[in-house]
């Protein structure tokens, strides 16, 4: 696996092949078509001659058992499983194949997406073992319609987390992005399966630059939490902290749905009052934002009047 391979060589020391076979239990042969496998993901090897290899740097890896550690214990008795992948397509794909009746609680993750889904067909920057890629599983009874505004509740729970960690000026742009400085930290994507009007299950996507070192396929500015704070950028100490304000979030929010958010959402709103154009398709409309309604529908102030928005194709620009 090389997940483990890259674990023997996240130490100081340089290893051969001929020792990390040893070590592992592997052929020579398949240790050297995982070191390839590293570096065709962009995982940077030093090597030097007659000592071996090792990860420059160091990898951050994720520890299921370390996780679990730092859970509260609330999300501890929520998560009903914490699946700590590879390589994948995407955790949000995987998250929607486990999603049926009774995986309340499912939590998928993983070192690297290959697919990684972004608002809008996007595709999410997933280098390996440099951030977070976190879907998680829940089940509502009643249906689509109790789920307004969940996405920007669950920018809170991230935006609570990040603080809790020490990342601090983060702000919330509607409807899903996490943004410091202006530039983008963290996004969210839910994808919903099951009945319209009955039960369905929701799979909260959440990705989180942690340590992106390079990203040439993100058209937007960015910012990770290495850059804002180097004592915070812990990803098993991120994913425990957003675990515990997520998974109480999801838990309740059939009873006290949005508005139980949504003051705490003003006050991180990163557009509030400014000159804003709402894109609808090849439409558009500008004004001035004014906040969210209680069903979480961004409000703005037009010429013919204050308007309200919804999710899907909407997306909001700033004119300053």
């Amino acid at each position: 696996m090389l997940k483990t391979l890259l674990s023997a060589l996240s130490g100081v020391r340089f290893q051969s092949i001929e020792a990390l076979s040893a070590q592992l239990g592997d052929s020579e042969l398949l240790i050297k078509a995982q070191l390839d496998d590293a570096e065709a993901l962009g995982i940077a090897l030093e090597f030097v001659e007659n000592k071996g290899y090792r990860v420059a740097g160091g990898l951050d890896l994720l520890e299921p058992a370390v996780v679990s550690g730092l859970l509260s214990s609330a999300a501890a008795e929520m998560v009903l499983t914490l699946d700590v992948r590879d390589v994948v397509d995407s955790t949000n794909i995987i998250a929607l194949n486990r999603a049926s009746p009774g995986s309340s609680g499912y939590i998928c993750t993983a070192e690297h997406q290959t697919a990684g889904k972004g608002r809008r067909g996007k595709v999410w920057a997933s280098p390996y073992a440099s951030n977070l890629y976190l879907s998680a599983v829940w089940e509502f009874a009643d249906g689509a319609a109790a789920l307004e505004g969940l996405s920007l509740a669950v920018g809170v729970a991230v935006a609570d987390a990040l603080s809790r960690a020490g990342v601090n000026g983060v702000k919330l742009k509607w409807p899903n992005d996490i943004l410091v400085d202006n530039r983008k930290l963290a996004g969210i994507l839910l994808e919903v399966t099951g009945e319209p009007a009955g039960p369905c299950r929701v799979v909260v996507g959440i990705g989180l630059n942690v340590n992106m070192i390079t990203a040439t396929d993100i058209d937007q500015p960015w910012i990770d939490v290495k850059e804002i704070s180097l004592e915070a950028a812990n990803r098993n100490q991120l994913l425990a902290l957003i675990l515990n304000e997520l998974m109480p979030l999801l838990s309740s929010f059939s009873q006290r749905g949005f508005l139980s958010y949504r003051d705490r959402w003003l006050a991180l709103d990163a557009y509030a009052g400014l000159d804003v154009t709402i894109l609808m398709g090849k439409e558009s409309v500008n004004g001035k934002a004014m906040g969210v309604d209680n069903s979480g529908a961004l409000l703005v102030q037009t010429d013919a009047g204050i308007q309200k928005f919804s999710g899907g194709e909407v997306s909001l620009r700033s004119r300053s």
